[in-house]
């Protein structure tokens, strides 16, 4: 019987590769929750808007992106949106907008639920002594949705990280990418597709323990 023998050293010649992928993760993670956020803000306020072509164009916004796998949003980026709109952007530029649209959507229901836990009596109350709705919204109500939101964007960040592995498909270099490209070079499949996964690991354990202080520091108790 055949026996199969491993070959480790190849984590260690290709180290720089698979340290560059490591980096292009994190920066697509950061440069989309940059982006992701304020959009989720803004899609959240429309949607809460008295007025209904901003409700509508926010609703349809929503609920199209937070319905579609993120793998199918990252094709129709890379191979639609150039054929129907003449537009022609790199793999990295493509894979992040995909990304900003995905997370945008849900990002845009976890403000929106934030806003809405927020009593009505504090938005009645401040446009009583004289703000108007808008600066009560953004001095107060804002803040305090925050305050609600941010153990769940926190969760968001962790799900995105893993997530952007999804954008190799469209050889963008980040660390999946890299590591399948080793692995093709080298013919060496369990040992990188371990790498890949203690690296992964290693990135994402820490994060994933700040969350959880995240939440226990933030909880609301009504």
């Amino acid at each position: 019987a055949a026996t199969m023998t491993f070959d480790w050293s190849v984590i260690w010649t290709h180290r720089a590769a698979l340290l560059e992928g490591a980096a292009l993760t994190v920066g697509l993670t950061v440069l989309t929750m940059l982006l992701a956020v304020p959009g989720g803000i803004v899609l959240a306020l429309m949607r809460l808007s008295p007025n209904k072509l901003l409700q509508s164009a926010s609703l349809g916004f929503v609920e199209f992106f937070r319905n579609l796998p993120l793998i199918l949003v990252i094709y129709w980026a890379f191979y639609v949106m150039p054929m129907a709109f003449d537009v022609q952007f790199s793999a990295i530029t493509t894979a992040l907008v995909a990304l900003v649209l995905n997370v945008a959507a849900y990002n845009a229901e976890t403000f929106r639920a934030g806003i809405n836990s927020i009593r009505k009596g504090q938005m009645e109350a401040a446009v009583a002594i004289g703000m108007s709705r808008w600066q009560a919204m953004r001095q107060i109500i804002v803040p305090q949705a925050w305050r609600r939101v941010l153990p769940v964007l926190a969760s968001t960040w962790v799900s995105l990280f893993k997530d952007t592995s999804l954008v190799s498909v469209i050889a963008v270099g980040e660390l999946a990418h890299v590591a399948l490209q080793i692995r093709s070079q080298s013919f060496r499949v369990l040992e990188m597709l371990t790498a890949m996964a203690v690296i992964y690991w290693l990135m994402g354990y820490p994060q994933a323990k700040l969350v959880d202080w995240i939440q226990k520091k933030f909880e609301v108790k009504e």
